[in-house]
């Protein structure tokens, strides 16, 4: 590894690709999406069918449930070491990759696959370090993930971190360095996954990327921008992949306990693969996603949050408008002063204490006009949220510590992380 990446969190890693396989057949979407629609993946078998496959080696989180989850992850685990000696996958050593997918909407999104140091991530609210989550990890959904981690010899990501990159430092100028760059794969992803292409970094490509992070990560830069006085840096937040990455530290503070200190960092649990990509990148959205609550009297909530906030009011002013519509009416709730960086901070707080006291249920939903549909139904009501701003990202993690579960999406299922990529992760 080049020194210049010694003091980073983001470095080159030893990637391990496909070979000798078809890749359109090999890659498949991040295990976590397409949950409640069984359907999705068997169609995944079909394509697939008995040909080497990605997806012989993840569990989709659909399955952790399911009566032969202990069965299904030794299966895999297996299948790693199968592929292994095999000879399934080539290896890039100490390398990066630049890589562009072109979405199905034919937005191009770009980004670089490197490992990310675990010693440097933290996922707690009260985090100070350079990676930093953006969301309330649940700790019970840990447990299984780690169930399907902890023995495997291989790791296959679908992480994505994000940098404030607004200058387009990192990333961008690598499309420039292509045409003397190492292509490595190009091909089509199944399931409206788009395309896919990638190349391997040389050694003057990685220097650049590693003084641009450097750049962005300088303690005065970044404090004068943020307009923070004492706050440690973040140079990362977790776009995708929370709970994956909080999987990951989980096993490598497993194995700390059984290493001595000396030996920590050779480790190859330390690291995770992961994907870095510019929040600024012009793919990226971030849609609101709507509370919608069942079994609720309509006026009553909105009675109990006027209560809940002193000083709050109905109707649109200044402070957080926090928007509701039922079956027979609509309007909105002001909180003025609000403790919370968003609308949905200062949402969510009170639906959490509402929902400990008072029947009903609450789901998250995407799209107003489903929000609205579900909620012209007698006992029931939606908060319409406003879209959060890229800008507001950063700002509001190193403010409020995590953003409430459910704040945002970014993008559809189909734009996930597809697996491609694999290291290894034991000796």
């Amino acid at each position: 590894m080049t020194s210049a990446f010694e003091h980073l969190p983001f470095r080159p890693a030893d990637i391990l690709l496909p070979q000798n396989c078809d890749y359109d057949k090999w890659s498949v979407v991040a295990c976590d999406q397409y949950t409640s629609q069984p359907e999705y993946w068997q169609r995944v078998e079909e394509t697939v069918g008995s040909a080497p496959s990605a997806l012989r080696l993840i569990l989709p989180e659909s399955c952790l449930d399911g009566p032969n989850v202990e069965t299904d992850i030794t299966e895999v685990n297996t299948t790693m070491t199968r592929y292994l000696r095999e000879g399934r996958f080539r290896e890039l050593k100490d390398c990066l990759i630049y890589v562009e997918r072109r979405l199905d909407n034919l937005r191009l999104r770009r980004g670089i696959i490197g490992m990310v140091d675990l010693e440097q991530y933290d996922y707690e609210p009260d985090a100070n370090a350079l990676v930093r989550a953006t969301e309330g990890t649940v700790l019970s959904r840990i447990p299984p993930r780690v169930a399907v981690r902890k023995n495997a010899p291989l790791e296959l990501p679908h992480a994505m971190l994000l940098a404030d990159d607004p200058a387009k430092t990192v990333i961008e100028p690598l499309a420039e360095q292509k045409g003397r760059l190492e292509k490595v794969y190009d091909f089509d992803l199944m399931e409206r996954g788009g395309h896919i292409a990638g190349w391997k970094l040389d050694e003057a490509a990685m220097e650049g990327v590693a003084a641009a992070l450097s750049a962005l990560a300088d303690p005065s830069a970044f404090r004068a921008r943020y307009g923070v006085s004492n706050a440690g840096v973040m140079l990362f937040a977790m776009g995708d992949g929370n709970h994956s990455l909080a999987t990951a530290k989980e096993c490598y503070e497993r194995q700390k306990k059984l290493t001595p200190r000396e030996n920590w960092a050779s480790l190859p649990a330390r690291f995770a693969l992961c994907e870095l990509v510019n929040l600024h990148d012009a793919s990226l959205e971030f849609e609101p996603i709507h509370r919608v609550l069942f079994g609720v009297e309509p006026e009553e909530v909105v009675e109990a949050l006027l209560t809940c906030y002193p000083g709050a009011y109905r109707g649109e002013g200044d402070g957080h408008v926090l928007r509701y519509v039922c079956q027979d009416s609509h309007g909105a709730v002001t909180v003025p002063h609000p403790d919370h960086q968003l609308e949905v901070g200062t949402l969510q707080n009170f639906l959490d204490a509402y929902l400990k006291e008072h029947p009903g249920r609450i789901d998250y939903i995407h799209g107003s006009d489903v929000a609205r549909n579900l909620a012209s139904k007698p006992e029931r009501m939606a908060f319409l949220l406003p879209a959060m701003g890229k800008d507001q990202l950063f700002p509001t993690v190193l403010h409020d510590g995590v953003l409430p579960r459910k704040t945002f999406s970014m993008g559809q299922a189909h734009d996930k992380r597809f697996y491609l990529e694999a290291r290894k992760i034991r000796t």
